[in-house]
């Protein structure tokens, strides 16, 4: 008896024609992701180059608006206020998650850099100029917290790392008006406004026409107001949201505070040959650094346990401030500075990464909202108590006062669930 097998080539054909197109897809497919992530950061560095254009010009705001002194500060925290009001309405309306994140990026880009270059083009008195500064720091809200939730909607695996990539282009989106003060002082204030404003329209049409929707996003049909308490109910969510607005009490205390510190030692120390602006450019942007690295390390030693470390060393920076602003060298304390400024923001994106890889996919967009808003809004109460006590105690020993931020983040992120 002879057995044979018949042979089907249709069938062969079939399998061999499917297994090529799987291949290819995903080939194709992987190809499409690698070039999300640049236009993602690329996107989120010019659109945050809005968010301390006025800080860059505030000489220049000061003399050609007559601010008064007294005024300065409402001036500086007009963006902070801002962002935290559109971050606060974003979370309550559920807009994040109840539109497309891309098109919601877009928009907000393009109304961000109107209102940044309105008081250039119209008759701006003291009061109009707050204004505009308002609402460029409330539109912003649809940029920093919504590519975050974009990435997110993106990569699940590796998140950390294009988180890493993300906040970095924040840090030298933040740093770039220094720079380009710092560096050309032939620049009036009048291009810095121009310029960060045209580079907010690039970002935001970079996101919409070149990122598609994400396979891991989803648009919810209603408004669920229980969202943010059901968020903060469940442990791993609360326990990382706690510990970025521990990081957040030292983060923008410090990065706004910078200038004056550095400004201080320079009073002191009778030194001419520092120049403030590209002091400050530097120590922030190198932030940038640290956010990548950190996102690379948190592959290997878990995103957890890197952000402690972060948070652990921008810790101990506070503690011993004191000591290297009264006795530290030129090059010892520009040193000390570019670590500081480093470490303080290494743990952002992994904070980030935390909240949204705990947060219900269905909230996901409205819960890292309302944690950037919760957190901002502790930055405007460290920023004021600082500003306070600076006419109280000696200069020197301010900077302690920012560990009360990351030892309580530290506390909570190590806290076990009850």
């Amino acid at each position: 008896m002879s057995f044979y097998k018949p042979i089907n080539i249709q069938n062969d054909l079939f399998f061999q024609l499917s297994d090529n197109f799987v291949t290819k897809t995903s080939e194709t497919k992987h190809a499409t992701m690698k070039r999300i992530l640049p236009v993602i950061v690329l996107s989120q560095f010019c659109c945050t180059s809005l968010w301390f254009a006025g800080n860059a010009i505030l000489p220049d705001l000061t003399k050609h608006f007559n601010i008064d002194a007294n005024n300065l500060a409402h001036l500086v925290s007009a963006v902070q206020f801002g962002f935290i009001s559109g971050t606060f309405l974003f979370a309550l309306s559920g807009l994040v998650d109840r539109f497309v994140a891309t098109r919601i990026f877009f928009v907000c880009s393009i109304l961000a850099a109107f209102c940044n270059i309105s008081v250039v083009m119209v008759h701006t008195t003291e009061s109009i100029l707050l204004i505009s500064r308002f609402l460029t720091g409330f539109f912003l809200a649809g940029i920093y917290p919504v590519g975050m939730k974009i990435a997110s909607d993106h990569y699940q695996k590796g998140l950390g790392k294009s988180l890493g990539l993300l906040v970095g282009a924040l840090v030298l989106g933040t740093a770039f008006p220094h720079f380009l003060k710092g560096f050309n002082t032939n620049y009036s204030w009048e291009f810095v406004l121009w310029a960060t404003a045209g580079l907010s329209v690039l970002g935001g049409s970079m996101m919409v026409l070149l990122v598609p929707q994400g396979q891991y996003s989803t648009v919810a049909k209603k408004i669920d107001f229980r969202a943010i308490t059901t968020g903060f109910k469940i442990h791993n969510f609360r326990s990382p949201a706690l510990g970025y607005f521990g990081h957040m009490w030292e983060l923008y205390t410090f990065w706004a505070f910078l200038p004056a510190l550095i400004l201080s030692y320079k009073t002191q120390h009778h030194l001419t040959d520092i120049n403030v602006s590209q002091w400050a450019f530097v120590i922030i942007a190198s932030g940038s650094i640290a956010c990548v690295v950190g996102g690379y390390l948190s592959e290997y030693f878990g995103t957890k346990k890197v952000a402690v470390f972060a948070l652990s060393l921008s810790c101990f920076c506070c503690l011993i401030s004191p000591i290297m602003l009264m006795y530290a060298s030129v090059p010892v304390l520009f040193g000390f500075l570019l670590f500081w400024g480093m470490v303080v923001i290494a743990d952002s994106p992994l904070f980030s990464t935390l909240v949204a890889q705990n947060a219900p996919i269905e909230s996901k967009g409205t819960l890292l909202t309302i944690t950037n808003s919760i957190g901002f809004s502790l930055t405007i109460l460290s920023i004021q108590i600082i500003g306070i006590l600076s006419n109280v105690i000696n200069p020197h020993y301010l900077y302690i006062f920012l560990a009360i931020g990351p030892i309580l983040g530290i506390a909570m992120l190590l806290k076990k669930a009850s």
